[in-house]
């Protein structure tokens, strides 16, 4: 790294003295010409945060365990939370990465369900099941249907309690070796270093916040099991935990179980929360990190308090004002007004005892880097010293609690929100004290906020393109080491684990229709649990839309259309949305495009207004085209260098041909050229081929009738007409390249991990009835306990999760194989895979007990699965993309059961064909290719496109 000197606070200090050479106000610059929208009116921000209430009821086991039960009569459905006091905050130094790896081994088997806890969950039918790790806290997760509580109860139970039976050396030695493959996946993405230099320059040796969650190579090389097993015994206790029970339950219900699975643990030793200064650098820190990145990118970052201090929200605010919101400072100023920024962000993240404000700015190529960094730090400066407008404020508040009501829709994510208040603040109600303080912050306690944190010397790191440092291996284990013996668990009896009730069948929505008087058609169901609505305007194009001659012009006129209409800017549609706490988002899938709403519904009416003006005025103003044009080929060039998009762009030209509307990259950027080349006309060409009337279908999810969308739906978009133009048209031939087996390496060196990612075009189409395909594959190749992942991570340990999945799209499927693996096992692990599909494939086809266990989660998951609006709505688009009855969903469950094991292997083995697989390799070819050589595959090696 080479270091530099300056001081942000210097440049306070001269702003603050002189002349006001910045203004106060947000807005960039409107169009000169455009005549402008009147202002859209919102609920006000008192109103939304009167419709947030968690009810719930607490108490206490003996052994100290806290409980805390939400009823949520909605959907059948019980979110299970479990929140335990321990992070990597409190690990003690040569430990780092132990709450961690403990999460991994907490999911693999306990006492008296031996084997993967995941594989035991999966015949519950859950959704939401997982766990994190962060510095404050560990946690576990699922939703599970109501009759499978009890077994879900006991499973977690019995991993608190009697655990450490089931964690062995052979238990330890593979999960250690997940755990550090899932360190280098992170590490080896562009900017992927950037957290460790972070914390080592705010934070002084020792403070608890200094080290990374996912710890060092060295410290979890060295952990021994019975290092491993105190670290449990002293940190995961009943009294050392929040449970929270959320959903198709009540207290009267959850005492006598919580007594009976939980209330026989003994209680563990305390674990207060390691204390932790905000410490203030003794002077600016500067420094220039090169890495394998096509952009430079500026970051500024402050250590700040913590989440329960009184500046934790205005904090939060002042980061969403400079470069949080869509109309943020820093977008205004470099993104849209001097362009000299291809992107902007600003964040506060708050843990319990500490925050790091950060900003970050990724360079417009063949800008000067230390030129914006100077501008970078004057704006900074200037708004430090002059703080927010209220307006500004105001949008923050408004989106702010928009997205809490949105979040509070599923049982888990409330579930989440009264653990945290507990752990943290002792107050499941403490979500109630941050909305009154987010409804009530004022410019002036922003600016105080800033001046007393921000003002202090700052960590200014430059992450610049170049060769990266030498990359922190995992040791090879010493010949003829032997692991350190630990004691003997005694273990203790439990009664048998409970059986699981009857589960009912999902009861989808009723499906309604309504047709607009410009004949656009109208797909609604109606969804009461939270007062939000959300819509898609659905067009048949997607990136399949894109002529082989111009590929990347359909995403570029999407991304142009929320960028300003005839009436607003930019500028002005992101503070719209801001006001209204609306979400307008316009993208594509490979089949579709849409532009996308989700707000209160109290704001439906100026949201279904603003959308409206997105779908039919964009402006395409030449500046904004221009903008967004040297945005994508940064984008491009950064596609460049990250392993997935580099696999992405490769594979499927490999598989359908480049000609056709599948052959083209899955990110649907395009390529250089095109976009070098595109003009406004071409933009507006593409706007009138697609994004049209007589091309587009309106689905919508409300907690309010039909009746009362439909006419302002009418208002929004009824007078809208096609143009004269011809509809657009893709033309999908019925034939694909014949598929030749090989190996197509693409060199990125420095890479301590390669990405495999290969497949074949099926003979099937997503019209197709595709249910035992899909059912077959969860044993294959898409669950957790697929057999390519169970081999490669849960046998081998050489990847941190691979994935084999059927593509569902319109016409011709692809099966795709992920599979990220430590670059010393790539040849080994695509031989793997080959292998795992032959047996499949050929003689090894699905037990009785992998039956068993896809029935039982894939019926017992539906409710959970369609537990929100968002999934609805989902439902919805892909039954009309598929051409699926309305009731669908409500099919699943008894066509599934009906499902036997003959019939999955016969779906496999009619279609999956891994002799005619392409596989692409992104790795370090130095390391990687003669592994892949040793195969015997015809092997191709390019450099990233």
């Amino acid at each position: 790294m080479r270091l530099h000197s300056v001081s942000l606070a210097a440049l306070l200090a001269v702003i603050a003295s002189t002349a006001p050479a910045m203004a106060q106000t947000s807005a960039a610059p409107a169009a000169a010409t455009a005549p402008q929208a009147p202002e859209l009116r919102a609920a006000p921000v008192a109103e939304l945060v009167s419709q947030v209430n968690i009810p719930w009821r607490r108490f206490t086991l003996d052994n100290g365990l806290t409980v805390i039960v939400h009823e949520d009569r909605k959907a059948p459905v019980v979110a299970l939370s479990v929140w335990y006091n321990v992070g990597s905050k409190d690990e003690p130094a040569g430990s780092t990465g132990f709450a961690h790896l403990f999460e991994h081994l907490m999911f693999g088997g306990s006492e008296n369900a031996p084997g993967s806890y995941l594989g035991r969950m999966r015949n519950l039918g859950p959704s939401n099941l997982n766990g994190t790790t962060w510095f404050d806290r560990t946690n576990y997760f699922q939703t599970v249907p109501t009759p499978a509580l009890e077994q879900a109860l006991y499973l977690e139970s019995d991993r608190m309690g009697y655990l450490l039976g089931a964690v062995g050396q052979e238990v330890l030695d593979l999960q250690r070796g997940v755990v550090q493959n899932e360190k280098r996946q992170g590490d080896n993405e562009p900017y992927g270093l950037f957290e460790y230099a972070q914390l080592e320059a705010l934070f002084p040796a020792g403070h608890p916040y200094r080290h990374s969650t996912i710890g060092s190579m060295a410290d979890l090389d060295a952990a021994s099991l019975e290092t491993v097993r105190n670290w449990f015994r002293e940190n995961y206790g009943p009294n050392n935990a929040v449970v929270v029970l959320s959903g198709d339950i009540d207290e009267a219900t959850a005492r006598p179980l919580m007594e009976r699975y939980f209330g026989g643990i003994p209680r563990g030793p305390v674990n207060t929360p390691a204390e932790a200064d905000v410490p203030t650098l003794a002077a600016p820190i500067v420094q220039t990190m090169r890495d394998r990145v096509a952009t430079t990118r500026l970051t500024r970052s402050w250590a700040v308090p913590g989440l329960l201090s009184e500046d934790a929200v205005p904090l939060s605010v002042a980061a969403s004002v400079l470069g949080g919101l869509a109309s943020s400072r820093l977008d205004n100023q470099l993104v849209r007004g001097e362009q000299t920024a291809v992107s902007v962000s600003s964040s506060l993240s708050d843990f319990h005892r500490i925050g790091i404000f950060d900003i970050s700015v990724d360079v417009k190529p063949g800008e000067d880097p230390a030129e914006v960094g100077r501008r970078l730090d004057a704006i900074v400066a200037d708004f430090i010293a002059r703080g927010p407008t209220e307006e500004e404020v105001a949008r923050v508040a408004t989106r702010y609690v928009s997205g809490r009501i949105q979040s509070l829709e599923q049982v888990n994510g409330k579930a989440n929100v009264l653990a945290e208040g507990q752990l943290y603040a002792g107050d499941p109600d403490h979500y109630k004290a941050e909305l009154a303080a987010y409804a009530s912050v004022t410019p002036p306690q922003i600016t105080a906020a800033m001046q007393r944190w921000l003002t202090r010397p700052v960590f200014d790191l430059t992450i610049a393109p170049g060769e990266r440092e030498a990359y922190e291996e995992a040791a090879a284990a010493p010949s003829g080491a032997t692991p350190v013996p630990a004691a003997e668990i005694q273990r203790v009896a439990r009664p048998p684990m409970p059986e699981i009730g009857a589960v009912s069948d999902l009861d989808f929505p009723a499906v309604e229709r309504a047709t607009l008087s410009n004949g656009v058609r109208v797909v609604y169901a109606q969804v009461d649990t939270v007062p939000v609505t959300r819509v898609a305007v659905e067009f048949d194009a997607g990136y399949a839309a894109d002529r082989p001659e111009r590929l990347g012009a359909h995403s570029l006129m999407l991304d142009l259309m929320d960028d300003g209409t005839t009436t607003r800017d930019a500028n002005q549609l992101a503070e719209e949305q801001e006001r209204l706490g609306a979400s307008i988002n316009v993208g594509a899938s490979m089949d579709r495009s849409s532009a996308n709403l989700s707000v209160v519904s109290a704001n439906l009416a100026p949201s279904l207004t603003l959308l409206s003006d997105v779908v039919r005025n964009p402006a395409f103003a030449p500046s904004e085209v221009e903008r967004l044009r040297a945005q994508r080929l940064a984008a491009l060039a950064s596609e460049a260098t990250q392993p997935g998009a580099i696999a992405a762009r490769a594979l499927p030209p490999l598989l359908y041909g480049p000609d056709s509307p599948y052959g083209r990259s899955f990110t649907g950027t395009g390529d250089t050229a095109t976009i070098t080349a595109l003009t406004r006309a071409d933009l507006v060409g593409e706007h009138e081929a697609w994004v049209r009337p007589d091309n587009a279908t309106i689905f919508v999810v409300s907690d309010e009738p039909l009746s009362r969308i439909t006419p302002q739906l009418e208002a929004a978009f009824g007078d809208w007409r096609a143009p004269s133009v011809e509809k657009g048209t893709k033309a999908f031939g019925d034939t694909v390249p014949a598929a030749t087996s090989r190996i197509v390496l693409i060199d990125r060196p420095q890479s301590p991990q390669s990405l495999i990612y290969g497949g074949a075009v099926l003979p099937v189409s997503g019209t197709d009835d595709l249910l035992q395909l899909n059912a077959a594959n969860v044993t294959l190749g898409s669950d957790f306990l697929s057999r390519i992942n169970a081999d490669l991570r849960e046998t081998k340990g050489w990847s941190y999760g691979v994935r084999g999945n059927v593509n569902a799209l319109e016409h011709r499927v692809p099966y795709i194989v992920n599979a990220p693996v430590q670059a010393n096992r790539t040849g080994e692990s695509v031989a793997a895979l080959i292998a795992q599909y032959e047996r499949f494939l050929k003689t090894e086809g699905v037990t009785p007990q992998e039956l068993e266990r896809t029935i039982n989660g894939n019926t017992r998951s539906l409710a959970g699965g369609l537990e929100t609006s968002a999934q609805i709505l989902a439902a919805l688009r892909s039954n009309d993309l598929y051409d699926r009855p309305d009731d669908y969903q409500e099919t699943l469950a008894s066509r599934t059961r009906a499902l036997t094991a003959s019939e999955l292997d016969e779906a496999a083995r009619q279609v999956i064909k891994p002799d005619q697989f392409v596989w692409v390799v992104v790795g370090d070819a130095s390391v990687v290719r003669p592994q892949l050589e040793a195969l015997g595959l015809p092997l191709e090696v390019r450099s990233p496109q």
